[in-house]
């Protein structure tokens, strides 16, 4: 994979405020490629930055990843439901504009 788009999807990874979401989706809008592109960055090389707040684009994260990224929210204040998932129109953090 091209270091340059891996450099550029953590670098926008690392600007999600603490307490909001953003997609694979709206990251790929940016960088360029798909969501799977970003995906598959953010599963080889996202462990040193906030990758749960990266979420699929119906506001959830993979299975495996629920337990750990849930003490995350919790600890920010991300916006959630009350049936417990996240709140994306409350959470979404558009990296185009930076809101």
């Amino acid at each position: 994979m091209d270091e340059g788009y891996v450099e550029a999807v953590l670098a926008l990874v690392e600007q999600i405020p603490a307490g909001r979401i953003t997609t694979y989706g709206a990251l790929a809008a940016v960088v360029g490629g798909g969501p799977r592109q970003v995906g598959s960055v953010m599963a080889r090389y996202g462990g040193p930055v906030p990758w749960w707040r990266v979420v699929r684009a119906d506001g959830t994260l993979p299975p495996s990843h629920g337990d750990r990224a849930r003490g995350a929210y919790l600890a920010e204040g991300t916006p959630l439901k009350l049936s417990g998932g996240l709140d994306l129109s409350r959470a979404f953090w558009d990296p185009v504009t930076g809101d």
